[in-house]
């Protein structure tokens, strides 16, 4: 396994609750990136500590079968001033286990989640705190983007 401790994240960005049951979740994560986009959501964050594009997994119901909230943003110093409509979230230090998608996205992500959902030890093993996916600069790179994935597991 590759796992790592990650430090502390503050990350500020728009937010929607959706669950995996029925697609639900690939429609509303669909419908929040077109929003984050259209709205140039990056531009209206401030206090950035970089320009990598944060898709934060948390405030689990039970597992990735329920209900959990995503939030598509950019890490921050600081959580003083959220801007009215978006959220802000911390990130606390914890274990992660990483994966790396490569090719044409968003489809290489949604292959990576599904190999997360189909393992069994992973899952059992997962922490459900906070998961993350860094779209940093290689995320533009076409059909060689690359973006990597980190699953919150216990200690």
């Amino acid at each position: 396994m590759n796992t790592q401790i990650i430090q502390e994240l503050k990350i500020i960005g728009i937010s929607i609750r959706t669950t995996n049951q029925n697609g639900q979740s690939a429609k509303d994560i669909e419908a929040i990136w077109t929003k984050f986009w259209g709205e140039k959501i990056q531009e209206q964050i401030p206090n950035k500590a970089n320009d990598n594009i944060y898709a934060v997994y948390t405030d689990y119901e039970t597992d990735f079968n329920g209900a959990y909230t995503t939030i598509i943003g950019l890490p921050v110093s600081s959580l003083e001033d959220i801007p009215r409509g978006f959220v802000g979230i911390t990130i606390e230090k914890a274990k992660y286990q990483k994966f790396v998608s490569k090719g044409k996205m968003p489809e290489a992500v949604v292959n990576t989640w599904m190999k997360i959902w189909g393992n069994k030890e992973l899952n059992q093993a997962r922490a459900y705190k906070a998961d993350f996916t860094v779209h940093g600069k290689k995320y533009y790179d076409g059909d060689n983007a690359e973006v990597e994935t980190f699953i919150s597991v216990d200690e």
